[in-house]
């Protein structure tokens, strides 16, 4: 496939944009292998194409399917209003659908409750604004209307959005309150994962203390950074990984559930400008549950 660029423009924007039907994570990874040519030279996703360039490049395979049925799953609503829903995610429930997800996710229960949800971004993931992993419990607001889900993903970048989470973690933490600051990048082994990398992104993790329990101690924690995995990556990296983390964990501390929960979700409503501060409680299988509270996490 040859296409003419037609105006000043990223070469991921452009092949994004000339190319719908096909992800921009897809087309990223396709550019990052080598497989697409500006006027005959491998390039990276960040050139700056300019009128006239060559873009050349295979025909990418067809778009994965995902299933966007609606399901008839119950959901924890914590507040909701005609701009916006916050929910809390049950453990082993994806926040939207994959090529290889067989179950539903939260994205098929939401059209399930017959509401209208935002069309930004990703067409298999609408009104998600942001995610949580499969196996991590807690909030996540979802947005029903465009304008909602451009302001609320700006506050998640800007970081003026505030989520917080507690997480039972191996050994016992001596330090009251601590950060973690190490980049995250992707592990080069296994591109699965991620991992501390000098190379990486800026990642950094503010943590509190809050217990010893029988099998590890309960930590709070707040994001100043949303890299992926970066609780489960940072905590790993300082030697107290999270309980039941099948990928980042040692397999004595892998068994049992994920005991990871995103406790505290606040931001500024898209249509009025009042804060919204959201609390739900964890699990019932996650141990140290009855210490949590709205005013612990407020003070990370």
């Amino acid at each position: 496939m040859i296409f003419i660029a037609d105006g000043t423009d990223r070469l991921d924007k452009f092949l994004a944009r000339v190319l719908p039907d096909h992800s921009r994570t897809k087309l990223t990874k396709i550019i990052n292998e080598e497989k697409v040519l500006v006027n005959g030279k491998k390039a990276k996703a960040s050139l700056k194409l300019e009128p006239g360039m060559s873009i050349e490049l295979d025909e990418p395979e067809e778009a994965e399917i995902h299933d966007l049925s609606p399901a008839d799953i119950p959901l924890d609503v914590v507040y909701e209003d005609e701009f916006l829903l916050v929910v809390n995610k049950p453990r082993g429930l994806a926040s939207h659908p994959a090529a290889t997800l067989k179950q539903p996710s939260l994205v098929n229960a939401l059209l399930g409750r017959n509401i209208t949800l935002s069309g930004v971004g990703e067409s298999y993931r609408p009104g998600i604004v942001h995610r949580l992993d499969k196996e991590t419990t807690g909030l996540m607001v979802v947005a029903k209307t465009d304008a909602a889900h451009v302001s609320l993903a700006k506050q998640m970048e800007s970081k003026s959005a505030e989520r917080r989470y507690v997480a039972n973690v191996a050994g016992e933490v001596t330090e009251e309150r601590f950060k973690v600051d190490a980049p995250i990048g992707r592990n080069k082994v296994n591109r699965v994962l991620m991992a501390v990398d000098p190379e990486g992104k800026h990642a950094l993790t503010h943590c509190l203390r809050v217990a010893r329990l029988e099998h590890g101690t309960l930590v709070a924690v707040r994001l100043e950074t949303g890299r992926t995995h970066q609780i489960r990556v940072h905590l790993r990296a300082i030697g107290h990984p999270v309980l039941g983390d099948k990928l980042y964990a040692p397999k004595e501390y892998a068994k049992g559930e994920l005991q990871l929960h995103a406790g505290y979700l606040a931001f500024d409503h898209p249509e009025t400008g009042e804060r919204v501060e959201t609390y739900c409680d964890p699990p019932f299988d996650f141990e140290g549950a009855s210490m949590v509270s709205l005013e612990l996490l407020k003070s990370v």
